[in-house]
């Protein structure tokens, strides 16, 4: 025998030091964990969502200690049971010799070890269960869903909250076993249990007894597995063109999945047995019955019907399982309430237009309201006119609502002046500076959808809403923001009674020296007036000036989680929020307002998706969030949230009671939402239809409109979202959001809307629109067109605008050194009966750093005819004929009223912006050696584009008026040359 070897040893220095690292790292953690819950704690109390805490850590830690208590437990004793009955006497043998070495570090630390993997595999389990919380709460309260399945016979709860809790458990289960199979298989192995080389018996009687227990137990899984895996064939993606069970998975694998579940339980039975009968034979038999019937009858038998007996027929053999499809994913999707239009105008080409024109002299509620301004490109125009200092800004996208005002309701482009904390310049970037001097933003501007203004300023919005402090059409009492989109650091505030506000408010009066300070006195915020507090924070921010600064005083509050969206995600970690909050003045507050969704992968026979991938367009993170990328076949719009700008206070409300998800949602939290008839009349009417849940639709849509089963197989009517032809990209086109009179209402309404393109074609095929008024809010309308005709679709109307001859020469003007041309949202507005219009406005913006984009010319396009001109009523005009426009006066006129503290000059002449007018280059040479008026004209129309782009640059609005007008004397000029020189 070996000498045994000498087991290495530590010194009492280097067991000291490792000893106090350790210390110290487990301190560090245990601080930093225990603040981070301590800090959650206070959000959670400041906002009054204790409940959800409290439920939620219970919960968690409920699910790590029951997993990390069963699998290092179990683990633990199993290999526990396999040294406490390790042979006594093992057999001389090389391989017995070679183990010694292991066995003699191992016996004196055996306790150690033993603990130690149960400690390392218990956290590993019990991180991984707590992370499925939401999988216990939603099975523990689960709600039926009053609607049974077709296959089964069971409540679609089952599927939905029941089933993936099954699933949780099997595989914790699974886990188990495996682990406790290969701790004991190595236990039995060192300690001579398991002989793999020695000559003679290879196992001894205990490791006999207890691996058969565990390969028992495995296979007893394994039946259990093979149950749920029948009801699993609701998922099924055997289908070519449909989820959900299919004629192979009901007719030649249900079937089988029951057999196999008793061949499974009778293995069991064998490995059990082996106990008693001490020989291998039996269940491996079994276990090789189980091997082969699984390949047999659960693969092969499946394969073979799906070849030979579905495929020839396919469209007949699942139409009854395409139809539990269709109808169970527009279930699903919210979409098994759709109005369809058969939309058979031809807008295409020779529309009579007489009528045309008929409807359009007639309409009173599209036209009017056609929104000329896209709050997708005017976050600079908005920033140059209306941020007043560094420290404020707007976010890149900005926002569409409504507002009824006088009696008359339309759409506005709206903003929120938030502080921008990436704005701050570098003096005043300290730490006073940008946690306790600039600590919120002021003010909402609005600006009618539908409206320029001309003079000096010509093309940019009429702020109804403006300025600091407010003015305008919509009455603000707070207009302080604490909490919004662009504030992405924490504040400390509040002062005491009698203390100099430190907090910069606001400019006073027109010098830019002078400053109106205020003190935070709203109900948000965390206090930390006692010593402990602020340690708190100094630890969770790694801030010592939380102890050190003199305005951390006995009245400091902080504020933090200020992102409305992350404010709405904390309080409500069931829901998956839309990424585009927008703001809107409520009772005299600005208050944001948020549409939460409850989800689930589990909605049986219906299409799974990526949210995050269906829900992006060519707009997202441009001032919109990107949704996570889970799986997911089931979604509602459950809940509607607010958050208050100034307090920050989150109100939750059930949009949407009836949805099972939110019942069960609301079992397991309480008091966390609050009833939809809480909501104050003026917030409903400010709600919208969601964006991302609109593109979700819209995708199935696409597919899922038609119903019967073998179109549906064929794929032959597929439609398309559209690539946005505005934009260099193949992404999808965003819906736009606009006021008009749906074909079949009897006036506007506020919705969503989307073109449809045939599948792989730029041509048209559907129009879909979603009401947010609060009468019809949710009913979606889909306008199909014939499909025996091209309808253009987005991408050849954009195509048809920058190749018309009149659009070519503008392009090149202001695509230039001092300009660049910005095409705006490509809006598709259905007029009555006659047809569907594209109207898409066209801006200017100014090279340099101070540029920012004008308005100066509206394209239109119904059918092959295109209209260009600086207003849409004359652009109409060159569509329809003369008195076309009429209807829209009063929309795209230049706005000949404003209040009387505006900003702007206005001047009450609609169609004022300047004519575009070719640069220098474009002029032959001829015409000017003839006509020098015309060469003049030219240099001057050139020098007022430099001035203007200067005045740009140099934000010097005054400079920029007169270059305005400069340029609009030489191209009077330059257009009254080229008339003489033609001999009109």
């Amino acid at each position: 025998m070996r000498p045994p070897v000498p087991v290495p040893t530590l010194s009492r220095r280097a067991k000291l030091v490792i000893g106090a690292i350790a210390v110290l790292l487990v301190l560090f953690t245990v601080v930093g964990t225990l603040t981070n819950v301590y800090v959650d704690f206070l959000w959670f109390e400041e906002t009054g969502f204790t409940e959800v805490f409290w439920t939620e850590l219970q919960t968690r830690a409920l699910l790590f200690a029951v997993a990390a208590a069963a699998t290092g437990g179990l683990t633990a004793l199993a290999m526990y049971l396999a040294y406490r009955f390790r042979p006594t006497f093992r057999p001389m043998s090389l391989e017995q010799q070679n183990l010694e070495r292991y066995r003699q570090s191992l016996e004196p630390r055996r306790a150690l070890v033993l603990t130690g993997v149960a400690v390392v595999l218990g956290l590993f389990a019990g991180f991984t269960a707590q992370a499925n919380w939401e999988t216990w709460l939603s099975f523990r309260n689960s709600t039926d869903f009053g609607q049974t399945d077709p296959q089964f016979g069971v409540d679609l709860s089952f599927f939905v909250f029941h089933y993936p809790f099954y699933r949780l458990l099997l595989g914790f289960g699974f886990a188990i076993v495996i682990l406790a199979l290969i701790g004991s298989l190595l236990t039995h192995y060192v300690f001579g249990g398991l002989r793999l080389q020695t000559p003679g018996q290879k196992l001894s009687a205990a490791a006999r007894v207890q691996l058969s227990v565990l390969l028992g137990l495995f296979l007893a899984l394994k039946a259990v597995a093979y149950w749920l895996d029948r009801y699993g064939l609701v998922y099924s993606d055997r289908g070519d063109v449909f989820t959900g069970a299919s004629y192979t998975d009901v007719n030649a694998l249900l079937v089988p999945k029951t057999i196999l579940v008793v061949v499974a339980a009778v293995c069991a039975v064998a490995f059990f047995a082996n106990i008693v009968v001490r020989n291998f034979l039996l269940p491996a038999a079994a276990l090789v019955l189980l091997l082969v019937s699984s390949l047999v009858i659960g693969v092969a038998y499946p394969a073979i019907v799906q070849q030979f007996v579905v495929k020839p027929s396919a469209n007949e053999k699942e139409a009854p399982y395409i139809q539990r499809a269709i109808a169970s994913t527009l279930q699903a999707y919210d979409l098994d309430e759709i109005d369809y239009v058969d939309y058979a105008q031809d807008t295409a080409g020779d529309a009579d237009a007489g009528a045309v024109l008929a409807e359009l002299r007639n309409d009173t509620e599209t036209i009017p309201n056609a929104r000329l301004l896209d709050p997708n490109v005017l976050s600079d125009t908005f920033t140059a006119r209306q941020q007043i200092r560094n420290v404020y800004g707007f976010p890149e996208k900005l926002d569409i609502d409504r507002y009824e005002i006088g009696g008359e309701r339309r759409d506005y482009v709206v903003a929120a002046r938030e502080l921008d904390s990436a704005g701050l310049s570098e003096n005043q970037d300290t730490w006073i500076n940008r946690h306790t001097v600039y600590t919120h933003g002021n003010g909402f501007v609005a600006a009618p959808a539908n409206e320029v203004v001309a003079g000096q300023e010509g093309g940019e919005p009429n702020f109804t809403t403006r300025d600091l402090p407010p003015v305008g059409t919509i009455d603000i009492d707070q207009p302080r923001i604490y909490y919004g989109e662009l504030i992405d650091d924490y504040s400390v505030v509040g002062a005491p009674a009698g203390a100099t506000p430190r907090e910069f408010d606001q400019p006073e009066g027109g010098s830019e020296q002078e400053e109106i300070n205020n003190t935070y006195d709203g109900e948000g915020g965390i206090s930390i007036g006692s010593f402990f507090r602020q340690l708190t924070f100094a630890i969770y921010y790694r801030e010592r000036n939380f102890l050190l600064s003199g305005a951390v005083n006995d009245a400091s509050k902080v504020l933090h989680v200020r992102d409305p969206r992350d404010r709405v995600e904390k309080a409500a970690p069931f829901l998956e929020v839309d990424g585009d909050p927008y703001p809107a003045v409520i009772d005299g507050r600005i208050t944001w307002i948020l549409d939460g969704y409850t989800t689930s992968a589990y909605y049986p026979y219906a299409e799974q998706m990526q949210l995050g991938e269906v829900a992006a367009d060519a707009l997202t993170g441009t001032g919109t969030t990107a949704l996570p990328n889970e799986t997911f076949n089931y979604i509602r719009n459950s809940v509607k949230a607010t958050v208050d700008a100034y307090d920050g206070t989150v109100t939750l409300y059930a949009w949407q009671p009836e949805d099972p998800v939110l019942q069960t949602f609301m079992k397991a939290f309480p008091g966390a939402v609050q009833p939809r008839n809480d909501m104050s009349e003026e917030l409903v009417s400010h709600v919208r239809y969601p964006q991302d849940l609109f593109k979700v639709q819209r995708e199935i849509l696409t597919r899922y409109h038609v119903d019967d089963p073998a179109d549906f197989y064929e794929q032959s009517d597929r439609w398309q979202i559209p690539d946005d032809p505005t934009r260099d990209t193949n992404q999808d086109q965003p819906p736009y959001y606009i006021l008009a009179q749906r074909p079949g209402d009897d006036e506007a309404s506020f919705q969503l809307t989307s073109a449809l393109n045939a599948f792989q074609r730029d041509n048209l095929s559907a129009f879909i629109s979603a009401s947010s008024a609060p009468e019809t809010y949710g009913e979606i309308q889909v306008l199909r067109l014939p499909g025996n005709t091209p309808f253009r679709g987005p991408v050849q109307v954009q195509n048809a605008f920058l190749t018309n001859n009149q659009v070519r020469p503008d392009l090149t003007l202001f695509d230039s050194d001092n300009s660049d041309a910005v095409f705006g949202n490509l809006l598709t507005l259905p007029i009555g009966n006659a047809g569907l219009l594209y109207v898409e406005p066209l801006y200017v913006r100014g090279a340099g750093e101070g540029g920012f984009p004008l308005l100066q010319k509206v394209l239109v396009n119904f059918g092959d005819r295109i209209g260009y001109a600086n207003t849409l009523s004359e652009a109409l005009d060159q569509v329809f004929g003369a008195g076309a426009g009429e209807s829209a006066t009063d929309s795209d006129d230049i706005a000949d009223t404003v209040d009387e503290d505006a900003t702007p000059e206005i001047v009450p002449e609609p169609g004022t912006n300047p004519d575009p007018a070719p640069d220098a280059d474009e002029v032959p040479p001829g015409d000017t050696q003839v006509n020098p008026d015309l060469a003049e004209a030219v240099v001057n129309i050139n020098a007022a584009l430099a001035a203007l782009a200067e005045a740009q640059r140099g934000g010097d609005f005054a400079g920029q008026g007169q270059a305005l007008e400069d340029l609009q004397v030489a191209v009077d000029a330059y257009q009254a040359a080229q008339r003489a020189a033609a001999g009109e």
